[in-house]
């Protein structure tokens, strides 16, 4: 990579008169949601005997309890997550005695819809045999508000009776649980920036520098990372998360497995207008508008605030894909909107999602290591939920360290096999993700064949699905031109192309005002531009003094670029168009860190592979907002 734009990789070579700190502890863990939150409550529970005495005695420091501890990047354990529809099945046997009172937002589900949602607006690129269904739905009577709620809600996809969370909410309270027992030590705002790996052993982390320009360069006030050995490392950092893609970069995932699937969760919370009629505890999904692919969300917490937002998934081949504009219209259809009308957003967030499920499963475990949660493939692709199966996956590998812990045995792949995995695969975890493997194959096909797939898949239990190949994102992301072929012409392209470059602005805006979409009419409190977006719905933190975590490996790559999705599909717009082109600009102080440019990206990586031409690192900061 010889036009490679950013500074050397983390490394042992250390300016003069600089030495990299080591501390030793027994277990670390990267990561603190809700996987690391079923691991540490099961280990925190296991390790003390009723007297207060430990079970075990530390390694990393004798005549003491095991020293765990969890780095979390986000200033705190709470912020910029998501609202949460779930059974709840590993969280009750977790908290036999649950109260959700005690827990801000939490409420119990009572009732739950489907609303296949018709377009008022004629902007939609719906597909032939959706068109003659809305017409039909029309000329029946049935499409109320330009919306048809399914008779009931099929099985697979029903939550009720389940729970209603704000998982920043929840994250706190967990937190709190987990460090009032005094086990494990919870460390927000310290990102971690690789794994120290000795051929494919996992010895432990190094913690990201300190003190270092933009481009990782020491300034006055360099501190290096810190190494932090231990026997067992525990990575539950989520499908962007710095450890778990470079042990995947470094391991391969195992035969036949991928990571193509994902998708960009665009989110609010905001307080309803005074009357309106959704009471605490609904629960709607919808899926047809505002593009066909793309589904979406609203539950109803106490105290008249709800939750909601959209999925914008890969295998929408917009290339100026938008989620934040979708999600304005999503909230602007008669169904939704009257509903919404005169609401005020609290909180506004993004974060993607890995949405290949069982697919995406990369090595669980190997000497000195074990996933959990997201990033470890615990996403159910057929019922659309994914904390309560993270939970799960955390508290299975907390039993088992118990285990291995008590019998004095050292954490090697086998041993992590034989007790982790081999619960895991007994679970009802890995029963209902093989049984959804297929679920979404078919929208590789298009999204007809796509929901016809899921019905399949949910109503055998798996046993059928329409067959469909799944693409790397640099494979199936078209150009421009071809993906408004017959809509709008390549020479108007190209004039907004050159109009927007020259202003610094994304293609989107003009493309989607040009395609019919029409403008939001904005209310100064529920309706706002993206920009004021980050500044009413959360606050976006950069702590100084760390490098850039978001670079392009290839300047040249970057440069024949056309499509830059990675633009276009950046939840906090901080990626940008450089005026003089080329290379995207990066603005840290907008990132939110969902990390939708990892596989919005329409170049494949230089070095080949499943990657792109982004490079997303360990950063610090991000959007602070513990409602979503």
């Amino acid at each position: 990579m010889t036009d490679d734009i950013q500074s050397t990789q983390p490394g042992d070579t250390l300016p003069e008169g600089y030495e990299r700190q080591r501390m030793d502890v027994d277990i670390a863990c990267v990561g603190f949601g809700p996987a690391m939150g079923g691991f540490l409550h099961t280990l925190s529970q296991g390790l003390m005997n009723e007297d207060g005495t430990p079970v075990v005695e530390s390694k990393a420091m004798p005549g003491m309890p095991p020293q765990v501890i969890c780095y979390e990047r986000a200033d705190d354990i709470g912020f910029g997550v998501s609202g949460v529809v779930t059974k709840g099945r590993g969280i009750r046997a977790s908290f036999p005695n649950l109260d959700l009172s005690q827990i801000p937002f939490a409420t119990e589900v009572t009732h739950e819809e489907v609303l296949y949602l018709l377009d008022p607006i004629g902007a939609s690129r719906k597909p032939l045999a959706l068109r003659l269904a809305d017409k039909a739905l029309k000329a029946l009577g049935l499409a109320k508000d330009h919306a048809y709620a399914l008779p009931y809600v099929p099985n697979f996809l029903r939550k009720e009776p389940g729970v209603l969370l704000s998982m920043g909410q929840f994250n706190q309270w967990a937190g709190a649980q987990i460090m009032g027992q005094g086990v494990a030590q919870i460390w927000p705002g310290t990102p971690v920036a690789e794994p120290i790996l000795f051929d494919q052993v996992v010895a432990g982390v190094r913690l990201q520098d300190q003190g270092v320009d933009k481009r990782g360069n020491p300034e006055a006030g360099f501190m290096p990372g810190m190494d932090i050995r231990c026997q067992l490392t525990v990575v539950g950092d989520g499908p962007v998360g710095a450890v778990g893609r470079k042990l995947d970069e470094t391991l391969g995932l195992p035969s036949g497995n991928h990571a193509r699937e994902w998708a960009v969760g665009m989110k609010m919370v905001i307080d309803l207008p005074e009357g309106c009629q959704l009471k605490e505890g609904t629960v709607l999904h919808t899926l047809g508008f505002p593009e066909p692919e793309i589904f979406g969300f609203l539950y109803v917490y106490p105290g008249n605030v709800a939750s909601l937002g959209i999925f914008v998934p890969s295998w929408f081949d917009n290339p100026v894909r938008t989620g934040y504009r979708y999600l304005q219209h999503w909230m602007r259809h008669p169904a939704l909107w009257k509903h919404l009308k005169g609401g005020r957003m609290r909180s506004w967030g993004a974060k993607s999602l890995q949405e290949s499920g069982r697919k995406g499963e990369p090595h669980l475990v190997g000497d000195g290591f074990a996933r959990i949660g997201e990033g470890s493939g615990t996403t159910n692709v057929l019922t659309g939920s994914g904390f309560d199966e993270a939970w799960t996956s955390g508290v299975l590998l907390g039993v088992s360290v118990l285990e291995l812990l008590k019998a004095d045995k050292p954490f090697t792949r086998e041993n992590l096999d034989s007790t982790y995995v081999r619960r895991r695969r007994e679970s009802w975890l890995e029963r209902e993700a093989k049984a959804a493997e297929k679920a979404r194959d078919g929208f590789q096909a298009g999204v007809v064949q796509g929901l016809i797939g899921m019905a399949l898949t949910g109503f055998t239990e798996g046993k059928l699905f329409w067959p469909g190949a799944s693409k790397k994102p640099h494979e199936r992301i078209p150009s421009i031109e071809q993906f408004f072929q017959g809509r709008i012409p390549a020479d108007e392209i190209a004039a907004i192309r050159r109009e927007c470059t020259a202003k610094g602005l994304p293609l989107s805006g003009a493309l989607m005002d040009r395609a019919g979409w029409p403008a939001i009419e904005f209310d100064g409190q529920l309706l706002v531009s993206h920009q004021d977006a980050l500044l009413l719905g959360g606050k976006v933190q950069a702590p100084p003094g760390y490098r850039d975590h978001v670079t392009f490996k290839s300047q040249n790559l970057c440069k024949t670029c056309d499509e830059k999705v990675c633009i276009e599909a950046c939840s906090g717009q901080a990626i940008s168009t450089n005026p003089e082109g080329g290379v995207p600009l990066f603005d840290r102080e907008k990132c939110v860190h969902c990390g939708a440019c990892i596989w919005n990206c329409s170049k494949p990586a230089p070095e080949g592979g499943e990657g792109a031409n982004v490079n997303f690192q360990a950063g610090a900061g991000g959007l602070h907002s513990a409602e979503n």
